[in-house]
Parts: C-alpha cells; sequence; structure tokens
C-alpha cells in the first residue's frame, strides 16, 4: 500500500493496521532496521510492517522457496551433439514435469549431468531434432523447421518422454502423408513413361488406372494391362498387338481399326464398347483369345477375326456384322441377337452356342450342321 506518513509512529500504526487488516506493532525499512521514530522516514522509503515476529525478507524468502519447490529459473546451457542450446531451468522443468527432461534438471546435480568445459551439460542426441522440442517446450506450439523429418523429432519426443508433445507429432505426420492417389493416368504421362522405357523391356501396368485416357494412335505392343482400368478409353488406332488384357475394364472404350494381332483379352470386360475394322488376325498364326470375355452390346463390325477364340464369351446384342470369323472358336459363346449378317462363318466352331434370335442374313458361306451341332 502507498500511504501518506504524517502525525506520530502511532498513527502511521494505525494507518497501516487499517490498510493491511493486521495489528501492526512494528515497522522495519528495507535493510531491516527498527524504525522507532516517524523523523526516520524519507519520501520513496519502502516500509515493512509486521505484527511482533522477527524482521524476514521477502526477496530471499522467496528464493528460499524457490529453491525447496524446485522451481529454478537459473539460466542452463545445454550442449546436444555438439550444439549448444541457452535456456532456463524452469523450461526444462515446468511444461512436462515427468519427462526425463524434468527428472534430469529439475533437482541440482540430481543426475550427476556431465559438463563440458565450458560448464555446459552434455546431451548425446541429435541437435537438429532437440531444437523443436525445446521450443515446444518454452512456448507450447509445435514448430519444425523445412526439411527437419518429423519422424526423427517424434523419435526424441519418445526418447525423452514428452507424452503431449507425442501425439501433436503423430497428427502431424499422418497429414503429411500423400493422399492416395487414384486419379487416371493421362496421355501426357503415359507418353513420358513409354520414352522412358527401352524398348526391348516389358511394360507392367498391371491394375493401373487409365480411365477416360486419349491413348490412340499409340505403340502399345506386348505391354501388359492385366486387370487395368482402361473404361472410356480412346484407344483408336492404336497397336495392341500381343498386348495383355486378361481381366482388364474396357467397358465403354473406342478401338475402332485397332491392331489386335494375338492380343490376350480372357474374361476382360469389354461390354458397350466400339471395335468396328479391328485387325485380331495375325499372318504368322497367333491367334487372339478372347475366351470367357463379357462383349455384351460391342459394335465389331468390319473386323478380321480369323481363327479368333471367343469360346463362352458372351455376346449378347453385339454387332458382328461383315466380320470375318472364318474358323473362330465360338463354343458355348452367347450369340443371343448377335446380327452376324454377311459374316464369313467358314469352318467356324458353335457348337452349344446360343444363336437365339441372331441374324444370319446374307452369309458368305453356308452354315453347316456339324459346326453347331454338340
Amino acid at each position: 500500500q502507498v500511504v501518506a506518513v504524517y502525525g506520530t509512529l502511532s498513527d502511521l500504526l494505525s494507518v497501516a493496521s487499517s490498510k493491511l487488516g493486521i495489528k501492526a506493532t512494528s515497522v522495519y525499512n528495507g535493510k531491516g532496521g527498527l524504525i522507532d521514530d516517524i523523523a526516520l522516514i524519507r519520501d520513496d522509503d519502502v516500509l515493512f510492517v509486521c505484527e511482533g515476529e522477527p524482521f524476514i525478507d521477502p526477496q530471499a524468502d522467496g528464493r528460499l522457496h524457490e529453491e525447496l519447490t524446485g522451481s529454478h529459473t537459473d539460466w542452463l546451457t545445454l550442449n546436444v551433439g555438439g550444439r549448444y542450446f541457452t535456456t532456463t531451468r524452469s523450461t526444462l522443468v515446468n511444461k512436462e514435469p515427468e519427462s526425463m527432461l524434468a527428472h534430469m534438471f529439475k533437482d541440482k546435480d540430481a543426475w550427476g549431468n556431465k559438463q563440458d568445459h565450458r560448464g555446459a551439460f552434455l546431451i548425446d542426441r541429435s541437435p537438429e531434432y532437440f531444437e523443436p522440442i525445446l521450443n515446444y517446450l518454452r512456448h507450447g506450439q509445435l514448430i519444425v523447421n523445412d526439411g527437419i523429418n518429423l519422424l526423427g523429432v517424434l523419435e526424441e519426443a519418445r526418447f525423452f518422454g514428452i507424452d503431449s508433445l507425442i501425439e501433436h507429432l503423430e497428427i502431424a505426420i499422418k497429414n503429411s502423408q500423400p493422399a492416395e492417389d487414384h486419379s487416371p493416368i493421362s496421355r501426357k504421362e503415359f507418353v513420358r513413361f513409354l520414352l522412358a522405357t527401352p524398348t526391348k523391356s516389358e511394360l507392367r501396368c498391371q491394375g493401373l488406372n487409365f480411365s477416360g485416357a486419349d491413348l490412340s494412335r499409340l505403340d502399345l505392343r506386348y505391354i501388359n494391362f492385366k486387370m487395368a482400368n482402361l473404361s472410356r478409353c480412346n484407344l483408336a488406332h492404336a497397336n495392341l498387338c500381343c498386348a495383355n488384357l486378361e481381366r482388364a475394364d474396357l467397358s465403354g472404350s473406342v478401338l475402332d481399326c485397332a491392331n489386335l494381332q494375338g492380343v490376350k483379352m480372357l474374361c476382360s470386360n469389354a461390354e458397350g464398347a466400339s471395335l468396328k475394322g479391328c485387325n485380331f488376325e495375325d499372318p504368322s498364326g497367333l491367334k487372339a483369345n478372347l475366351e470367357g470375355a463379357n462383349l455384351k452390346g460391342v459394335d465389331m463390325e468390319g473386323s478380321q477375326m480369323t481363327g479368333i477364340n471367343l469360346r463362352v464369351a458372351t455376346l449378347k446384342n453385339a454387332k458382328l456384322k461383315n466380320c470375318n470369323l472364318r474358323g473362330a472358336t465360338l463354343a458355348g459363346t452367347d450369340l443371343e441377337n448377335c446380327d452376324l449378317s454377311g459374316c464369313d462363318l467358314q469352318e467356324a466352331n458353335l457348337r452349344g452356342s446360343n444363336v437365339k434370335g441372331a441374324i444370319f442374313e446374307e452369309m458368305l458361306t453356308p452354315l453347316h450342321m456339324s459346326q453347331s451341332v454338340r
């Protein structure tokens, strides 16, 4: 309290008692001297009033309390992996009182910490990972500079037992991971991929997503597209000679005038695709294999398919007008409502096929009963 000193010492004690809510009996100056005459008091003097107990310096008492409670505010220098950090003991102790750092510096010399020639406490850890931990203990925020691996900081936090920081780091690491990218591969990306691959190396594209990509007129010979997503792709005039399209999704794709010599399309899904004017015929005798493929509603008009294997494939509602199917294997094939008008089916095997509603008009060669009887 700031008071005006007037009257006698008794008047001062009376005012002090009223202001401080105590029964003041003695007045001391800042050095502990007992004042027995008001004339000894000067302007701006700091006086200590008590109820009769001996004088105790409050500042010295505060330091004693600090030492007893362990809340040290003295400055420390740490040598972490050859790099020096200066901080206070309270920074290392107060934020995480159960951490290793808190136990190391809570009580002076309790751990017998080793010091270098400059008096800095030696800690054999990585300084770049220790710095974010020290800053977190200072202000409670996780701040990591660019180029510092969060996994390294996490390991340091676990080593020093900074539990609250571990949770922050785990969340930050999870958020920093790139999201799974399921976006389709573009023509530009794929062409760059093709140019970087030696011509004699087999290009593996199993399971990749090309949905909606423009791959027209590209040389895709011998590429492995097994189980790839090629739905709604533009593959017109592409060279897919001997490509592996087993179980690939080609639904809604455009393959008009594509070269499909010796292609493997076992169990592939090409429902609704357009394959007009395609060439499946290999002069060397290598036959295209579309066994078990889903070809519902495909348009294969005018395609060359000599010797093609369409065994147990589904061609329901497909357009096969003017196709060359000489020597083709169509055993067990579903040809329901197919338009086969103008086709060449000489020596084709249709045993066990479903030809309900199929159109066989303007056939180049008549079908023989042996071709369709089981």
